[in-house]
């Protein structure tokens, strides 16, 4: 059993403080650091990436606010617009922001159109990587552009057994695949998931998507056993730890010196 404690790769902190804007007539609930302490704490977690939603835009102020109460474990993925200047993305990579999200399936960020440019852009700045919110049957329209950065994520499994056949090719380039968000895929995620691994066992990245705003079902604790109880031990720890330390650089590895 995988004893280490896990690296929770897709979080949302959702406060009302901050400007919020409906995304599709939905605004969520609060869920704070506190909530997500609460609900974190039984699943032995020690650092994470909270995500930017659609609805939170382009807003910063939630998301630094939110790294500094949860620390240095943990890092940001936040949406920004292309015309972001260098000294305002070297802040927030100093204060723990790690990759840009393209919300191609909500909205609520940049362009995909400004997806090449930016990608490469934070790469070479900051070393960020791009994450993308896609159903993957939209995949082959992006792959071009996809194959020309440095680093990609894709979240959710992907969401579409009809596309699955389009994000494995990824995952032969080297692109990363967040093992979040089961219910709101629809195919046999544990299936999907020996599948990357058989490609790449550096690529899946586990995550809770809590607090599952617009999922079918929250996440259960479950979702995490699925990983730990079918999975080597040693593959479970890439999944659940290693290969998200890798990507994100937490603060908290540079501050300690084991990066």
């Amino acid at each position: 059993m995988f004893d280490k404690p896990i690296f929770d790769a897709h979080l949302h902190i959702i406060d009302h403080r901050f400007p919020m804007q409906p995304n599709q007539g939905f605004l969520p609930s609060d869920f704070s650091v506190a909530d997500y302490r609460q609900q974190a704490a039984p699943l032995n977690i020690d650092g994470g990436a909270v995500v930017s939603g659609s609805f939170q835009g382009f807003d910063q102020g939630y998301l630094l606010e939110a790294l500094k109460q949860l620390g240095p474990g943990y890092v940001g993925v936040t949406q920004i617009p292309a015309s972001t200047s260098d000294e305002e993305i070297i802040a927030l990579h100093e204060a723990g922001v790690r990759a840009v999200r393209f919300n191609v399936q909500r909205g609520g960020s940049e362009s995909v159109k400004h997806l090449e440019q930016l990608g490469l852009r934070v790469y070479e700045l900051v070393k960020w990587h791009v994450e993308l919110y896609v159903d993957s049957r939209q995949l082959p329209g992006l792959s071009t552009t996809l194959h020309k950065l440095p680093a990609v994520v894709i979240d959710h499994l992907g969401l579409s057994k009809a596309g699955f056949k389009y994000l494995l090719p990824l995952v032969e380039k080297g692109a990363r695949i967040k093992a979040t968000g089961f219910s709101r895929c629809d195919f046999d995620v544990l299936t999907a998931m020996r599948q990357i691994t058989a490609i790449n066992a550096g690529a899946l990245l586990f995550g809770t998507d809590m607090p599952s705003t617009r999922a079918p079902r929250p996440f259960a604790a479950t979702d995490l056993q699925l990983i730990l109880q079918n999975f080597p031990e040693k593959i479970a720890a890439k999944i659940c730890r290693e290969n998200a330390l890798a990507l994100y650089r937490p603060r908290i590895l540079s501050d300690s010196g084991l990066r």
